[in-house]
């Protein structure tokens, strides 16, 4: 970066404060194990060394969401050469593991910036963990996508390798061009590989439509990378890459935004589809400002669209023709069950709720907030209360009922403990 631009980015961050968001910082061990009473100092990317907050996480690795000043919230609706966010450098500090900077976090007017920061426990001659998280693509400079059709062949060699959509746990992403060979290859859960490439590639300001419809294309783009076996079909070992000219945008480390999370959360079954096309449709997409894409969505094209009151699926069939549909994938691998199909609440009983209860109680040996369960079947107060608890931990609605976000959402970090837990072992 020049020096130019970074005093641009300093000039930006701490001489237009005129609004506020808001930032929450998860501290995890690399096993993704809480760590408690960590210590995160904040300040100015552009300015290290001025401390403006320090916090310290709770038994569950989380601080307090602390307001920190943002850009107005008109840079980020429409196009303009202002940051539309604020630059922020954590450093986190920690008994018995090695410090850790995350220097770029952004903070947007009006939105929730979740950071997650893991830990390294202390290893002799090894010095503070760094992650810098690049320019958002909407304001930095980015190869643009290099076209491709958006239905792959299918033919007789066995190209298409899998026979239905399914879900994945994790992609393989390649943090680099496809035959940068220099470039390390990281195994990301699917919908956090979906959150970081939405945070990265629009802004959470926009209007909850149109981040449905942008998040569906970034799935539907990745579940045809998947369903095509793209890559491995080309000889690579991984299943997407970070690149702009060739998949999206991701990078490691990088802080999401609780809205962009919230639909994801709701929305991650689904993708897009045209009739009588089984795998999913190859959604390209471009800004539509500095970079033109007929037949493409437009992302800001897509935020006038939302500010409109078109509604996601208006909004996508305005690029990509009427035929499009949302479509629901047909499996979703890494979870002990799927979704039973009804709200689970109080008064509700069965074995669903015997399921919920059980992983509850699991979970809680990492999370002992989340209290202790008699696995009955019986959907009580204090079972509630622990579905309270849980979705205050990982920043769901708290309303006590087990809609499929909350199931599914405890089905992961189930997942998650017990594989710790027989690490440890």
């Amino acid at each position: 970066m020049n020096n130019i631009q970074t005093g641009r980015r300093l000039a930006v961050a701490q001489t237009d404060p005129t609004d506020r968001g808001e930032l929450q910082v998860t501290v995890l061990s690399e096993q993704n194990a809480p760590v408690a009473d960590a210590v995160v100092d904040i300040s100015y990317t552009g300015d290290p060394e001025n401390i403006l907050e320090e916090l310290r996480t709770d038994a569950s690795g989380r601080t307090e969401a602390v307001e920190l000043a943002a850009p107005p919230v008109e840079y980020s609706l429409q196009p303009s050469a202002n940051m539309p966010y604020a630059e922020y450098t954590l450093r986190v500090t920690a008994p018995d593991y090695e410090p850790a900077v995350v220097s770029g976090a952004e903070v947007l007017s009006g939105e929730v910036s979740l950071q997650d920061v893991h830990l390294h426990r202390l290893a002799e001659g090894e010095g503070p963990d760094a992650i810098v998280i690049p320019e958002h693509v909407l304001y930095g400079s980015y190869p643009p996508k290099i076209a491709e059709a958006e239905i792959k062949p299918v033919n007789a060699s066995g190209e298409i390798v899998l026979d239905a959509v399914v879900v994945p746990e994790y992609v393989i992403v390649h943090d680099g061009p496809p035959r940068d060979s220099s470039s390390a290859d990281h195994y990301v859960r699917y919908r956090d590989y979906i959150k970081n490439v939405a945070s990265s590639e629009i802004y959470a300001t926009w209007p909850r439509e149109t981040l449905i419809a942008n998040i569906l294309a970034i799935q539907s783009f990745t579940l045809n990378r998947i369903y095509t076996e793209w890559y491995r079909n080309k000889g690579y070992p991984f299943t997407i890459t970070s690149s702009t000219a060739y998949d999206q945008k991701w990078s490691p480390g990088r802080n999401i935004f609780q809205s962009i999370s919230d639909v994801v959360d709701e929305v991650f079954l689904s993708y897009l589809s045209r009739p009588n096309v089984r795998q999913p449709i190859l959604t390209q997409y471009c800004d539509g400002q500095r970079t033109s894409c007929p037949n493409w969505l437009s992302q800001w094209g897509s935020a006038d669209l939302g500010e409109r009151n078109y509604d996601a699926l208006a909004i996508l069939r305005y690029y990509y023709g009427d035929s499009i549909y949302i479509n629901i994938a047909e499996e979703v691998s890494g979870v002990p069950e799927s979704y039973p199909g009804y709200v689970i609440k109080t008064g509700s009983s069965g074995a669903a709720v015997l399921k919920i209860q059980e992983q509850l109680n699991t979970i809680s040996d990492s999370y002992p907030l989340i209290p202790k369960l008699t696995p009955d079947g019986i959907f009580g107060e204090r079972t509630r209360e622990a579905v309270r608890t849980f979705q205050s931990i990982f920043g769901l609605t708290q309303d006590g009922i087990v809609g499929p976000r909350t199931w599914y959402r405890i089905q992961e970090i189930y997942v998650a403990v017990t594989r710790l837990a027989e690490n440890v072992v």
